[in-house]
C-alpha cells in the first residue's frame, strides 16, 4: 500500500517537474468562487487536472480543475484552481493528493482559502476570517494508515497548524489595505449538507467561529510535509445561535464571489513578503 503511494505521487512529481518552466516556492489552492485570483495570475502554464498522471478531477460546481503555474506580484506560484472533497465520496488520501506533490515540487508554503458558515455572532456575511486554529469533526484523519518516516513523523505536532508568522502578515496587510479582516477557529466536516441548528449551536459551543466542508485534511498533510500553511475562510452564509439562515449552494457560490475581490488583493499584497 505504501509502496504503490510512493508510485504514484512519483510518477506525478516527475510529470510536472519535467513540464514546469519556474519554481513556485508557494502553493494556493481556491475554494469556491474564488477563482478571481487567477486574473491576477501572469500564468506561465495551465494544466487541466485530468492531464495529470494519478491525479483526480473535481466534480463540484465552482471548481474548474486546472493546475497553474505563473506568478502573481512578481512571486511564482503554483495555483489549484478546484479542489476534492470528501463529500465527493473520495477517500482522504485523494482529497490530500495535492498536498502530497507539493514537497516534491519545491513548494515551502501553502496558502488556502475557502467558503465557510459563520457561527460567531460578530460574524457577517461577506465578511474574510483569517483562520488561526481548526478542529477536525471529519471522524477521520488523512494520515490514517502506514506512516512514510521519510516524509513526516507517525504522530503529527499540531500546536501551529496554522503559521502565526503569515497569520501576523494578513494582519499588517489587511490594516494597511483598510480590509475588515475577522480571525477565529474553522471546524471542518464531511458535508453536503448544510447544518442544523443544534450543529451550528453545538460547532460554537466547541469553540468554532465557522464551519466548512474542506481544509483540514489539506492542513494536516501539508503540516505533515513539513509545509507551512496560511488560510482564509469567507463568511458566505450565518448559522448563530437563534438566527440561522437557510442557504442554498447557489448562495455560498454567489456571497464567495462578491467577497473575492477582497480575499484578492490581500493575497496579491501579501505575496512579496511571503
Amino acid at each position: 500500500m505504501l509502496e504503490e503511494k510512493r508510485l504514484r505521487v512519483s510518477q506525478t512529481v516527475e510529470y510536472l517537474n519535467k513540464r514546469k518552466t519556474i519554481n513556485p516556492k508557494i502553493a494556493i489552492v481556491l475554494g469556491s468562487g474564488l477563482g478571481g485570483l487567477t486574473e491576477k495570475v501572469e500564468i506561465v502554464d495551465e494544466i487541466p487536472y485530468y492531464e495529470i498522471p494519478n491525479f483526480p478531477v473535481s466534480t463540484v460546481e465552482g471548481h474548474k480543475g486546472t493546475m497553474i503555474f505563473g506568478r502573481l506580484n512578481g512571486v511564482e506560484v503554483l495555483v489549484f484552481n478546484g479542489r476534492f472533497h470528501y463529500y465527493e465520496g473520495y477517500s482522504m488520501d485523494v482529497v490530500t493528493y495535492p498536498e502530497q506533490i507539493l514537497s516534491g515540487l519545491g513548494v515551502k508554503t501553502l496558502i488556502l482559502s475557502n467558503a465557510a458558515g459563520g457561527m460567531n455572532p460578530t460574524f457577517q456575511v461577506g465578511d474574510i476570517m483569517i483562520i488561526r486554529d481548526h478542529i477536525n469533526h471529519f471522524f477521520t484523519n488523512p494520515l490514517i494508515g502506514p506512516n512514510d518516516d521519510t516524509l513526516g513523523p507517525r504522530f503529527l505536532n499540531m500546536s501551529e497548524a496554522y503559521s502565526h508568522r503569515l497569520v501576523k502578515l494578513a494582519q499588517q496587510t489587511g490594516k494597511k489595505l483598510n480590509i475588515h479582516l475577522q480571525e477565529g477557529v474553522y471546524i471542518g466536516v464531511s458535508g453536503p449538507c448544510f447544518e442544523t441548528p443544534s450543529e451550528y449551536k453545538m460547532f460554537y459551543l466547541f469553540g468554532a467561529d465557522a464551519v466548512g466542508m474542506s481544509t483540514v485534511p489539506e492542513v494536516i498533510m501539508a503540516r505533515h510535509r513539513g509545509i507551512e500553511v496560511f488560510a482564509l475562510s469567507v463568511i458566505t452564509d450565518l448559522g448563530i445561535i437563534g438566527r440561522v439562515e437557510k442557504v442554498s449552494h447557489e448562495e455560498v457560490l454567489a456571497a464567495a464571489a462578491a467577497a473575492g475581490p477582497q480575499m484578492v488583493e490581500l493575497i496579491y499584497n501579501m505575496m512579496p513578503e511571503i
